[in-house]
């Protein structure tokens, strides 16, 4: 069984490592996540379940459990601060895109800091760990920004598979899905978006 549990997580992890570079309409280069691994198509052939995954957006804020990358805490729903828009995006601590979008993100956190952060990533800890110190530094030690580790895959099978990284997904106060988006945008509509 742990083989079994194993085998999905390295296919999951492969899923979400394994991006390409393409060009949109504006000549820009997005990071683009691989929808079928080799592992993947292997343990389809074996008849091996696989993890459920959400299609869509999750249109109200599921239960979750995440942990954070530095203490290791477990971090749930109840532990996201209420009356304010809440912010999860889905990153590869490798992704450029993902690499520019924290950097201006963190130059703009005055403008951002009544509205709650969460990076994530199901990538090994490790990698995680100096994420921010690295592309973010103005956004280390913020109260209200946290990066933190999915263990169990819980974010594709509750939230949403995005097509590209960084995948972005704002929740109101209320816990309703604001808005959501793959890939790169522009730093004037993603704070706008994430204060609305």
């Amino acid at each position: 069984m742990n083989f079994l549990v194993t085998s999905i997580a390295i296919g999951t992890l492969t899923f979400f490592s394994a991006c390409q570079s393409n060009n949109n309409n504006t000549g820009s280069a997005q990071h683009t996540v691989e929808h079928q691994t080799d592992q993947q198509q292997q343990a389809s052939a074996t008849s091996q379940p696989t993890l459920p995954v959400a299609k869509e957006p999750a249109r109200q804020l599921p239960n979750f459990k995440f942990y954070k990358v530095k203490s290791g805490i477990g971090f749930t729903n109840a532990d996201v601060p209420a009356n304010r828009n809440t912010v999860f995006i889905l990153f590869d601590p490798s992704c450029g895109h993902c690499q520019t979008e924290t950097g201006l993100l963190a130059k703009n956190y005055e403008k951002l800091k009544d509205v709650n952060l969460y990076f994530i990533s199901m990538n090994d800890p490790a990698l995680m760990a100096s994420f921010l110190e690295t592309f973010g530094k103005e956004l280390v030690g913020k109260p209200n920004v946290e990066v933190l580790y999915d263990r169990n895959q819980e974010f594709i099978q509750k939230f949403h598979v995005p097509a590209q990284f960084p995948a972005n997904y704002i929740y109101g106060a209320d816990g309703t899905l604001k808005n959501s988006w793959d890939g790169e945008k522009g730093i004037d509509f993603v704070i706008a978006e994430f204060t609305k």
